[in-house]
């Protein structure tokens, strides 16, 4: 990983409804050296996050129990807050809007979460 950019200190919001998962990205991201915004694991408490806590990028799970993340996509992009999408589904389950932003597929390994928010941390200046 040398080559990817550093990503120490990157405050990431991780929106995820299923814990173990969402323990694994923490996990992840910890290795990495990012600071773990959250975890949220309802829309309404995602939102409240994404309004408040100082954040650099975001992870988000399409679908939290059923319900979709988009209102929380349209907050994070109002806000020029770079995100990813984190989906067994690859970019099928996105709307038209949602096309072009980064994808982690389900499972994803760490090297994969780096290069996103590499991505992500470039986008974000």
């Amino acid at each position: 990983m040398t080559d990817q950019p550093s990503l120490e200190g990157l405050k990431v919001l991780v929106v995820e409804d299923e814990m173990m998962v969402s323990m694994l990205i923490e996990d992840m991201l910890s290795d990495l050296g990012c600071t773990v915004v959250g975890p949220a694991s309802r829309l309404d408490e995602a939102m409240e996050l994404a309004k408040s806590a100082d954040l650099d990028c975001a992870v988000l799970d399409v679908n939290l129990g059923g319900q979709p993340i988009f209102p929380l996509a349209d907050l994070l992009r109002e806000r020029r807050a770079p995100f990813a999408f984190a989906t067994g589904y690859g970019d099928a389950g996105l709307r038209e809007a949602d096309r072009g932003t980064p994808v982690l597929q389900k499972p994803f390994r760490e090297g994969d979460l780096a290069r996103v928010l590499g991505e992500l941390r470039a986008a974000a200046g």
